[in-house]
């Protein structure tokens, strides 16, 4: 098993394809790499500003569950991954625990395949304590239309048997069209529908940063299908 990297040494789970949580060979950021385009947008939140909101994610999921005794965090592709492992390792600075991570890929279970070129599988990876009778926290960047949620708990289902399922987001921005809602949020982000959230993180992309770029697409599947965030 490849060691997670220092900033969840205390969290545990399987490590995804790359030297670090989240990370995928070939994969490109939504707003660019290390030495690539330029950031693009506004900027809403700062790599300071990102640490406060997980730390306070993190506690909040500890309150509400009473300690950290049957958590299993999941992240979904791509960037909910890393957060994912963040929650972990802060979770266990304040348990004194390792808490199981993994990875909850949603790629098959997605009700717009037909509508989106082909895209790359990532990787689900379980713990090993497994899903079953758990609390398990899905974690993504990006909350828009629910849609990624819907198909998260679907894939989710074919795994095992949670106890319960909560949501953390790093941003929600908003424009709903299912009914989901998210219990942990770092940031809510009113947007418009022609703005596209742009999430940088240090594991892919060399820094922690938010941003909002002004676009011409109206609805979450004309963003979808341009390359903006995570439904």
């Amino acid at each position: 098993m490849t060691p997670t990297p220092d900033l969840t040494a205390r969290a545990t789970g399987p490590v995804p394809v790359g030297s670090v949580p989240g990370h995928r060979a070939g994969s490109s950021s939504r707003a660019g790499q290390p030495g690539g385009p330029a950031t693009v947008g506004r900027p809403v939140l700062e790599a300071p500003d990102i640490g406060r909101a997980l730390t306070r994610i993190a506690h909040e999921i500890l309150e509400r569950n009473k300690g950290a005794g049957d958590l299993c965090l999941l992240g979904i592709p791509s960037r909910g991954v890393p957060l994912a492992y963040r929650l972990g390792a802060l979770i266990a600075q304040v348990e004194g625990s390792t808490v199981p991570v993994g990875a909850l890929d949603v790629t098959m279970y997605r009700d717009d395949l037909r509508l989106r070129p082909a895209r790359a599988l990532e990787h689900t990876e379980l713990p090993p304590e497994g899903v079953d009778g758990r609390t398990v926290v899905l974690v993504d960047d990006v909350l828009f239309s629910g849609r990624t949620i819907r198909a998260a708990l679907d894939a989710l289902g074919d795994l095992g048997r949670p106890r319960s399922v909560q949501l953390a987001v790093l941003v929600d921005r908003g424009h709903r069209e299912l009914p989901i809602r998210a219990d942990y949020v770092g940031k809510n982000l009113p947007t418009s529908m022609t703005e596209r959230v742009h999430v940088l993180l240090e594991e892919r992309d060399g820094r922690d940063a938010v941003t909002v770029e002004k676009t011409t697409a109206a609805t979450p599947a004309a963003a979808a299908r341009t390359g903006a965030d995570d439904e």
